[in-house]
Order: structure tokens, then C-alpha cells, then sequence
């Protein structure tokens, strides 16, 4: 089978081509990414440059790709790809007889949107920091008190993010963050997780949860438990959001109840960890969308997981030029 996986510079879309390497169905791979100076487009024979997904030609080259090398399946290895394959899947699935893993429009916009995923929640019945948009700050300051976290509405990494203490803190936050969302302050960092779900038809057979270090807004140290009980909510929470196929959620445990707050609707960059104890969820993706196999719950032993930096060595004469 080949597999084409976008955003080969891309924390995610490395993650994703690293389980591909790892898994026993030894998929040819194609990595592509606007960048010649992508690591991971020289982690495999194959590999392509394309432009950047708010150029106007983004999908024609995409198009013209896909038509040539025939992948069975794309995996999308970068938030600002996933509306577009999203609204665009269903035609190219049909025009080109490949699958597209990346849900719907509905489930990328709800995570991508911080107070659309409170709302989310909130909606089906589940626990998440209580938030409020600019306005109605001080009714959520009566509801929860202090601190609060300040954060853009769409953004990733920690980047914009401030815990603020008092009115005058939290007026400066807000008017330093394009579009911001306002969030109760839950729980403390030792109590943060990150959970990955598999989710077809509306059914989750299959999930993860570690414990999580954060540095730079990345997971560099994940530590696997079996956690029954967390395993059972987060699979609750997918099937009420019905991702196709992979889904991540981001919480802490507040008092014993789990607080979401970020949902990536999509393969996460903590894939490759999870990969690494023996949740090769990119694989079982691939075995049922393609094989045509059931999703089956690996059993996940408990360990730590360290991240590090590595180095990837190009020749000069092996860096991809345009075409």
C-alpha cells in the first residue's frame, strides 16, 4: 500500500510518517511538504514538495499529485490542511479511489475553536473549564473566581496563552490576543493528560491515556497507565463527537473529574509516543479503513516516555529542489 502523508516539517506529520515506519504493514510512504528542508521528507525514498495550503494553487498541485502517484490513503499532517481535505474529501475519495483520513467539517471546526469545544461539552453533558468570551468576563470571574487563563480561540502550542490574577491582568491579555476565549484555571500540570481515541461509525474501540509533561506546549515526557476508568469517559466523549477515525483529547483531572480543554481532531503529536507503547494507532487505521479489519484494543503495558531532540544528515546533493 502507499500512503501519502502532508507536513512532513510538521511535529504531527512526522509523528505519523515515524509509526508508519515502525508498523508491520511496511506501507511505502510519500512525504510531502512545502519545505525542501523538512526532515522527515528524507526519512523515505519518496517524496514531493507542494505549496503552501493558503496558496491559491494548493489544491490544483494537490490534485495533480494525487492523480499521479494514486496513495491509498492521505494522512493529513497539519492543522491548516484539515478543513480543506475536510470539505474536499468525498470528491477526492471518489475521483481518485483513495481515502482520506480526516473527519468531517463539523468535528474540525469544533476543535479548532476552544469555545466551541466548551460548548461542545457543556452540550452533551460532560465536565470542561467554564469559559466565556470577552464581555462576559466578570460573570465568569463570579462563577469561578481566580486565576484564569487567557488563550486565542484558534491557536495550538501554548502560543498565546496567560494566567492572569486580577481585572487589570486580564483586560491586558485580552486586548494582546486576537480573538480571545476566557477559561476557569483547573487542577495544576501534574494533573494534565492527553488521550488518544479511534473512532468509526460513531463507535470508539480503541483508546489511550497518558499522564503528561509539557514544555514549549509539546508532550516531552508521557507516562502510560492502563487508567480504566479515564479510558471509559474519553471513549464516551468520542462517540458523542464522532470523529472518522482518530481523535485526541487534552484535560485535567479536577477533583477527579475530567476537564477537556482541547480536542485536535486528528492524529496528535503525541502519536509516535503512543506508538511506542504499542498503541500504533496510524496502523489500526490503516488495517480497518483499507483491510477492512476491527479495530481491536492493543494492550498497553505502563512505562515512561522520554522525548528528545535528533538529527537528520542531507547531503547537498539529496536536498529535493522545485520542479
Amino acid at each position: 500500500m502507499k500512503i501519502m502523508v502532508t507536513g512532513a516539517g510538521a511535529l504531527l506529520g512526522q509523528g505519523i510518517i515515524r509509526s508508519l515506519l515502525e508498523s508491520s504493514l511496511k506501507p511505502e510512504i510519500l512525504a510531502v511538504d512545502p519545505s525542501a528542508l523538512a526532515a522527515g521528507l528524507y526519512w523515505t525514498p519518496q517524496r514531493a514538495l507542494i505549496p503552501m495550503a493558503t496558496d491559491p494553487s494548493y489544491l490544483e498541485q494537490i490534485e495533480s499529485l494525487i492523480q499521479r502517484e494514486r496513495p491509498d490513503a492521505i494522512m493529513v499532517g497539519t492543522d491548516v490542511e484539515l478543513l480543506l481535505f475536510a470539505r474536499e474529501r468525498e470528491r477526492l475519495e471518489k475521483t481518485y479511489g483513495t481515502h482520506v483520513i480526516v473527519s468531517d467539517s463539523r468535528v474540525v471546526g469544533i476543535a479548532d475553536d476552544k469555545y466551541l469545544t466548551f460548548e461542545f461539552f457543556k452540550s452533551h453533558g460532560f465536565d470542561a473549564p467554564d469559559s466565556a468570551l470577552p464581555g462576559d468576563e466578570e460573570a465568569l470571574i463570579e462563577r469561578v473566581g481566580w486565576p484564569l487563563i487567557v488563550k486565542p480561540r484558534v491557536g495550538a502550542r501554548s502560543i498565546g496563552v496567560s494566567k492572569v490574577h486580577n481585572r487589570q491582568e486580564l483586560a491586558a491579555a485580552i486586548a494582546a490576543v486576537h480573538n480571545p476565549v476566557i477559561q476557569e484555571c483547573v487542577a495544576t500540570d501534574q494533573e494534565e493528560f492527553t488521550a488518544g481515541v479511534l473512532c468509526f461509525d460513531g463507535r470508539c474501540d480503541a483508546s489511550i491515556v497518558m499522564r503528561r509533561d509539557l514544555r514549549d506546549g509539546n508532550t516531552y515526557r508521557a507516562f502510560v497507565d492502563h487508567y480504566p476508568e479515564l479510558n471509559l469517559m474519553v471513549r464516551r466523549m468520542a462517540e458523542s463527537l464522532r470523529p472518522y477515525g482518530p481523535a485526541n483529547f487534552q484535560f485535567r483531572l479536577d477533583h477527579g473529574k475530567i476537564k477537556v480543554f482541547e480536542i485536535n481532531g486528528r492524529f496528535s503529536g503525541t502519536t509516535p509516543l503512543r506508538m511506542r507503547a504499542g498503541f500504533n494507532e496510524v496502523e489500526m487505521v490503516l488495517r480497518h479503513v483499507l483491510l477492512g479489519e476491527s479495530l481491536v484494543q492493543p494492550t498497553v503495558q505502563p512505562m515512561t516516555i522520554l522525548r528528545y531532540w535528533t538529527e537528520v544528515v542531507v547531503p547537498e546533493s539529496q536536498v529535493v529542489q522545485p520542479s
